[in-house]
This record gives structure tokens, C-alpha cells and sequence, in this order.
């Protein structure tokens, strides 16, 4: 039997999904973004639940009001992916013992700052003595069950659709955790760390005007996300336009890194990464640009391989990401 740190997240994720009863006509399967309740009204409870750890997931730099704000937003991506209006959350805190009474409000107000920032609010939760800073939430949102889009919906012909650039994070990580400069754009790589965004306007105007196919959040990175579409609507994607964030371009340049690397193989950007069909590209350019942007990156495929298309030749795009226990 393997040890935590040799299965991996993912496999121990599998392993406890296996000892699971489903519960009779699931609105969502196991292995989505999020999970849903059908409410009987034509509308679906969509409940996430995300935990923020103070060793892997809190940079030195990041404040405390910045890491409670951060555990909301992880869990509002979520529901923003598919498509549901945040409603509240619960979050459980594991306290370490050396904190102060202005390090605690730090937190509350972190935890009511992200909350607030999409209409949502705290409701309550639960608290614990622990050895490392740990915020739980568990996040509430609500959407028409005909607006719900799950990850299972990509189809071969469908572009593939993001709402960002990416390769920001991981270069903003570099710059905290390694020490290594960015004198043109330094601080929007470190905001990108310090103050995530989560896409909600976007996951709602996609869901409600029932223009997306498929829709999953990019916060393992942008490889892995498009591994995990593959596997849930049994297709694959060939990339001609990959969104390397300008800032993460120069980074790379700067210290010899590769951008490629940066934009596919990251983590915690919270974008969300769409499939569209191609005769309603337009309107949801259209529609999600009163709100944000939708950049197209590719196509859906039959052949159920990733490959990026960079310098006139075709390439693999690994299956690999964020995890925990495997990545250093």
C-alpha cells in the first residue's frame, strides 16, 4: 500500500470516490468542478467546498486578510465554472496557537472581503486549534438547471475558449518565493499571486445565454484542465494560439525560462477554460465582453490527443499540474 505522498492528490481523491454511494440522478458526477442538489424548482443548489493550507498555498508575502480572501475566491471559481451565482459560505479555520486577536480580524474581514466581492456572504462556520493556518469554505450558489454546464459537454468542432492569459502566477511566485526581478511589470505578477480574480460574470453570461459546452476552472493549470476535459467528454484539443500573458513573455525572456512552460504548466490562475460551438463564437465573444474577455486558443478534436501548435510544428501537451504531495 502507497504512502499519501506517493498515490498523490488525485489518486487519493479516486480512492475515496470509489468507497462513495452516489446519490439517484446526480446533476453533476463526481469529478466535476463542483457538485449540485436539484432543488425541484427548476433550479440546482451547486456547492463547492476548496481548503486552503498555510504551508502550500500561502506565499511568505501574502498577508492573512489576502489568504482568508484567497480561500473564498478558490471556492467562487468553482462555482463560477459552472455557471452558478454565488450565494454564502461556511468556512472552517484551523488556528494556530501563536496567532494574534489583529491576525484573527485579518482573516475575518479577508474571508467577508471575498465573500462581498461577488455578492456573496459568510454565514458561519467552525473553528480548531491546528500546527499550520487552514481555511476551509465550503461555497453556495444557485442556477437554472438548464444553464448548468459541466466539463462532459465538448463536442469536435468546438472552439476552445479561455478568459485570460495566462503564465502570470507562476512567474509572480518566482518573484516571491525566489527572488528574481520583473522591473517592467514586477508588480502585476505579484498582484496576480497576492489578489486572484474569480470569473464569475463571465461563468454567468456563458451559462444563462447557454452559449458554453463545456466549462471547467483553470486553477491546476491550464494543461491539466484541458486533460481533465478530454477525460470528461471523451475528445481531445489541438491549441494554435496558446495565451501567454505579455508580463509572463517578458518575464521568460528576461530569465531565460520557457513562456510555453509558464502559461501550460502553472497553477492558480482561475480562468475559466470554455468549449464553444463555433456557429455561436461570435455572441459569446460579444456577450462575454460586456463583462470581460473570451480569447480562442483552439479546436476541439475526435482524436483524443493534446497538442499545442508552436513553431509550424505540432507537440504534446503533457498531463501534468498542480498537485499536492507531487509537486515540490
Amino acid at each position: 500500500m502507497g504512502s499519501a505522498k506517493e498515490l498523490g492528490e488525485r489518486k487519493i481523491v479516486e480512492l475515496i470516490l470509489e468507497c462513495l454511494e452516489k446519490m439517484p440522478n446526480m446533476p453533476v458526477p463526481f469529478g466535476d468542478d463542483a457538485s449540485a442538489v436539484d432543488l425541484g424548482t427548476d433550479k440546482l443548489a451547486v456547492i463547492n467546498m476548496d481548503m486552503l493550507v498555510g504551508k502550500t498555498d500561502v506565499p511568505r508575502t501574502m498577508s492573512l486578510w489576502q489568504a482568508a480572501r484567497k480561500a473564498v475566491i478558490m471556492n467562487i471559481s468553482d462555482l463560477a465554472a459552472k455557471g452558478a451565482q454565488p450565494l454564502a459560505l461556511l468556512a472552517s479555520i484551523g488556528v494556530p496557537p501563536d496567532l494574534t486577536e489583529a491576525d484573527i480580524q485579518q482573516i475575518g474581514k479577508g474571508l467577508n472581503a471575498g465573500a462581498r466581492e461577488y455578492n456573496a456572504y459568510i454565514l458561519g462556520g467552525d473553528t480548531n486549534e491546528a500546527s499550520d493556518l487552514i481555511i476551509s469554505c465550503m461555497a453556495l450558489g444557485v442556477c437554472h438547471k438548464h444553464h448548468l454546464i459541466k466539463r462532459s459537454g465538448a463536442k469536435p468542432g468546438d472552439y476552445v475558449a479561455v478568459t485570460g492569459f495566462f503564465g502570470k502566477v507562476t512567474a509572480g511566485l518566482k518573484i516571491l518565493m525566489n527572488g528574481l526581478s520583473a522591473p517592467e511589470n514586477s508588480e502585476a505578477l505579484v498582484d496576480s499571486v497576492l489578489m486572484p480574480k474569480a470569473r464569475v460574470k463571465e461563468g454567468l453570461v456563458l451559462a444563462q445565454s447557454r452559449l458554453a459546452t463545456a466549462s471547467i476552472d483553470s486553477s491546476d493549470g491550464l494543461a491539466w484542465s484541458l486533460h481533465e476535459l478530454s477525460r470528461a467528454s471523451n475528445v481531445g484539443f489541438q491549441l494554435d494560439n496558446l495565451p501567454v500573458a505579455p508580463e509572463a513573455e517578458r518575464f521568460a525572456e528576461i530569465h531565460g525560462f520557457d513562456s510555453v512552460e509558464l502559461a501550460l504548466y502553472g497553477g492558480e490562475e482561475y480562468e475559466l477554460v470554455v468549449t464553444i460551438e463555433p456557429r455561436l463564437w461570435q455572441e459569446a465573444k460579444k456577450a462575454v465582453e460586456d463583462v470581460g474577455s473570451l480569447i480562442k486558443v483552439g479546436r476541439v478534436t475526435e482524436e483524443k490527443q493534446l497538442l499545442l501548435k508552436t513553431g509550424g510544428k505540432l507537440v504534446s501537451i503533457e498531463a501534468r499540474g498542480w498537485e499536492h504531495f507531487k509537486t515540490a
